[in-house]
């Protein structure tokens, strides 16, 4: 009966750990009027200690944060998004590359000029990837719709 029951227990644990589906980072989408026709747009993240998130140039080997914006014909990006937060950098022996990422919370910003003066919906996606000091959970994909133009 015991051996039984460390069988059982054996089978039931990957079931119950895939049960906890960890998400360490919490994205905040927000916008900013910078003048009549620019704004910018944020998208925050926040990270659990312990966890840390890819920059948009990570170094070889992790997935590495990156954006996609929907096309508009009233909203149209300018430049390349920025990132807003406190960089780091390590060397990672498993990846066997020097890596740059953010713990705590990044922010990442990317300039839009609106034409018009109807409210506009941005769409888009962040694919990211986080590690802690033990594991990294696969990349993750999350859709995005932000707001911007109107009064």
């Amino acid at each position: 009966m015991k051996k039984l029951l460390t069988v059982l227990a054996l089978f039931a644990l990957p079931i119950l750990a895939s049960a906890q589906i960890e998400n360490p980072v919490n994205w905040k989408f927000s916008s900013k009027k910078i003048n009549e026709t620019t704004w910018e747009l944020h998208m925050t993240a926040t990270i659990d200690a312990g966890w840390h998130l890819y920059a948009q140039e990570a170094g070889e080997g992790p997935v590495p944060t990156s954006f996609k914006i929907g096309k508009s014909p009233l909203a149209v990006a300018q430049g390349k998004i920025t990132e807003v937060g406190k960089l780091q950098k390590h060397f990672d022996k498993n990846f066997n590359s020097e890596l740059k990422y953010y713990e705590g919370m990044v922010d990442f910003v990317q300039k839009v000029t609106v034409k018009g003066k109807a409210a506009v919906k941005v769409k888009g996606s962040v694919e990211y990837m986080v590690c802690d000091d033990h594991q990294c959970l696969p990349p993750k994909e999350v859709e995005f719709a932000i707001s911007v133009g109107g009064k």
